[in-house]
């Protein structure tokens, strides 16, 4: 058995934990769950943190449940929200789950006969058929109100600054999660709960239903919630989440996200994110101090978790697509580009629509460049900038005599213009 909690806490992603939790683990292999929200049907990287302590658990000797809150997705959990949640139906949570199913099957270990071999379960299961009189009687009366009252989500929701109050669904959230936690208790031996560090409250009632209730002895261990050095939230970009499904977030855009972590940012990342042993992540972040402009943290942990979340080459063609704005790319390189990679590489650059007609009869370059997009203001400005050697189409330079036609057609959709080095112009055929 490796010793679970000293490699979490060198790798920053221990906040909390319950007295004894690492004699517990030391003893044997234990079963641990961290509870998913399945109200999408792709977890992004703020589940991240959970997923690789799980990882990591399974890593140790120890068996990992993922819990889908299917249930408690149909309330909605008040830790750090400041208003409810919309409410699922059985169809869209069970296609939610089977989808949460495939992502979590690229870090655990679901399939191998082994004894820690990892399960996913789902609390819908074993509350819908739970009716409210026998969850009152059974499980409600072992906890007070004032109990419930204590906990910070609740104290917040409660206090005058929140703008609404908090229903009775939202209020009895933590004793549902809490009998989660008593009947993975009973049913999986499941004797520790990890989450974020909002979730305190929630899995220590749990550990105080299995006192009360199975007379148990159960854990609590949290991880700090992940920041960023310049105070904007983690796994936002401008467009929203970073997801890992790359139909919603491309493994582009996954990649650049990563690539443009702050320094302070990336030393925290790369323990957390990736599974490089200690003595190789201090290597890389003193060679990155010795010379901090070739980024290499940065490109490291880019690449680690790009390849862990999508693949190889997923990770190769981010890398290529990367280099098309910031390296000496080819026109080939630029063909090689799928139509949502090339979107995304080149999103916010200005674009122009030119019918399929004209472009297979041949539009001279002159007429693109000004009347047919307006990417540079007259003729007499395209012909000079053409003199000057300074036009491009698809990366290859052009003269006044080029013809752009259907063989310039990047994805038989698109043609990209470039004036001088930074200046781009996207043609789109409609």
């Amino acid at each position: 058995m490796k010793n679970f909690i000293e490699e979490v806490t060198w790798r920053g992603m221990l906040h909390d934990v319950m007295p004894g939790t690492e004699e517990h683990l030391i003893e044997q292999m234990r079963v641990a769950y961290v509870g998913i929200d399945p109200t999408a049907d792709s977890l992004h990287i703020g589940h991240l943190v959970g997923v690789m302590l799980l990882k990591h658990f399974q890593l140790a000797g120890h068996k990992p449940l993922a819990l889908v809150g299917g249930a408690t997705g149909m309330i909605g959990d008040p830790s750090g929200k400041s208003n409810e949640r919309n409410l699922l139906d059985e169809p869209t949570l069970r296609h939610n789950q089977e989808a949460i199913k495939g992502q979590l099957a690229r870090f655990l270990d679901f399939t191998s006969a082994a004894p820690n071999a990892a399960e996913l379960v789902n609390n819908y299961d074993w509350m819908k058929n739970f009716s409210f009189l026998d969850f009152i009687r059974d499980v409600g009366k072992h906890i007070t109100v004032n109990y419930m009252m204590a906990k910070d989500s609740v104290k917040k929701r409660l206090s005058s600054e929140a703008a609404e109050g908090m229903s009775f669904t939202e209020f009895t959230y933590q004793l549902v999660q809490g009998y989660d936690f008593l009947h993975l208790y009973r049913e999986k031996s499941c004797t520790l709960q990890m989450g974020g560090s909002d979730q305190w409250g929630n899995i220590t009632t749990g550990t105080e239903l299995v006192r009360r209730i199975a007379s148990g002895k159960a854990y609590a261990l949290t991880c700090p919630l992940i920041t960023k050095a310049d105070g904007t939230k983690f796994g936002k970009s401008e467009g929203g989440n970073i997801w890992l499904d790359a139909a919603r977030t491309s493994p582009y855009k996954f990649y650049q996200y990563w690539l443009n972590t702050s320094d302070v940012d990336a030393e925290k990342y790369i323990k957390i994110f990736t599974f490089l042993s200690k003595g190789d992540i201090e290597v890389l972040t003193e060679k990155h101090k010795e010379a901090p402009h070739m980024r290499l943290l940065q490109k490291r942990l880019a690449e680690e978790i790009t390849v862990m979340v999508h693949s190889a080459d997923d990770l190769e063609n981010a890398i290529k697509a990367s280099n098309i704005l910031f390296g000496n790319s080819t026109s080939d390189d630029l063909k090689q580009l799928d139509q949502a990679t090339f979107l995304d590489v080149f999103d916010g650059v200005p674009q122009a629509e030119i019918s399929r007609n004209e472009i297979e009869a041949g539009i001279n370059i002159v007429d693109v460049l000004n009347e047919k997009t307006g990417f540079l203001k007259s003729n007499g400005e395209a012909r000079r900038a053409l003199t000057a050697n300074s036009i491009s189409v698809n990366r290859e330079k052009v003269t006044e005599e080029f013809v752009l036609s259907t063989k310039d057609l990047i994805n038989n959709q698109f043609v990209l213009l470039q004036s001088g080095k930074k200046n781009y112009f996207v043609v789109r055929v409609v």
